[in-house]
């Protein structure tokens, strides 16, 4: 997150945190991922634990409730696809690259400065959308944290209902 403040292209390690934690799940059957290396679970703890930037509240009920935590997902499912649909539009030349990054899918952060190299338009055009993602989720976390416990982001963060998902089908599976 920090290096595509430099250059938006390192986005593309974004998907490290992306891939891991489902291959985790999926092959060894755990949230590992999401308890132990989760990056953003990691800088929650610290900021909100540690540094004393959390209120320490427990997060509301509505927060923990399936509905929420699935719609959730899927709204974040929408905005991802979006993402790849605006990246195949500029791979295939119906679209153009837009170097702006997205803030809470809505405000618009131009970005500019962050792509100082010269490469395939598709390839910068999934880094802004990569890295708006990424940001968001970040943001999303980082006041859920202020407001209530300091990993409350982990109870309903797309990934963790992905992964949580998984296992019980894999746990399902080999009863």
């Amino acid at each position: 997150l920090i290096l595509g403040f430099f250059n938006i292209l390192f986005a593309w390690i974004g998907l490290i945190c992306f891939f891991a934690p489902l291959a985790i799940s999926i092959i060894g059957g755990s949230k590992a991922y999401c308890n132990r290396y989760c990056g953003r679970g990691q800088l929650f703890s610290l900021l909100g634990g540690r540094l004393g930037l959390s209120r320490r509240k427990d997060i509301p009920n509505w927060m923990k409730s399936k509905g929420f935590r699935y719609g959730f997902l899927i709204f974040f499912f929408i905005m991802f696809f979006s993402m790849l649909w605006n990246t195949y539009l500029v791979f295939q030349g119906a679209g153009e690259l837009k170097q702006i990054v997205k803030l809470l899918w809505t405000i618009k952060l131009p970005w500019h400065w962050a792509y100082p190299v010269s490469v395939t338009p598709w390839v910068a055009q999934f880094s802004f959308g990569f890295y708006s993602v990424m940001l968001t989720s970040t943001v999303l976390g980082m006041i859920t944290m202020v407001l209530f416990k300091p990993r409350s982001w982990c109870v309903y963060c797309p990934m963790g209902t992905m992964t949580q998902l998984i296992c019980k089908a894999k746990s399902k599976k080999e009863r």
